[in-house]
């Protein structure tokens, strides 16, 4: 299996800079210990993994560790890459998580924006 892996710098505009996360895009779900395994190998704060499910993403975040509820700079960097790749028509991007919904709104370029909509877990 061939997983696409990307470390990239949120709240940076130069690489080196700024607080890094790792993003593996997926067409479907790995299993979590797979996934776990990764973070931890990556040794990274957090690592994200999405998938397109309908209109919008499921996203997961693990440290080295465990798998966390919510990482901002991980949903940003997710958030860039899908911008950047022209994966999403639009400035407009939804996650769901275990947090609950997070919208994302690209304002520039290099300005990307996560909105939570208050803590929806169950």
């Amino acid at each position: 299996m061939k997983l696409r892996m990307l470390q990239i710098d949120s709240f940076a505009e130069k690489v080196f800079q700024g607080n890094p996360a790792a993003v593996c895009p997926l067409q479907e779900w790995i299993s979590d210990e797979w996934m776990q395994k990764i973070a931890s190998e990556n040794n990274l704060s957090e690592t994200a993994f999405f998938v397109l499910e309908g209109e919008s993403y499921r996203i997961r975040w693990f440290t080295p560790l465990r798998e966390v509820d919510l990482c901002g700079h991980a949903t940003l960097a997710a958030a860039y890459h899908l911008f950047r790749e022209g994966e999403v028509i639009g400035d407009k991007l939804n996650f769901q998580s275990l947090s609950g919904e997070l919208n994302v709104f690209k304002k520039k370029i290099f300005s990307i924006w996560i909105f939570l909509l208050g803590n929806q877990k169950k």
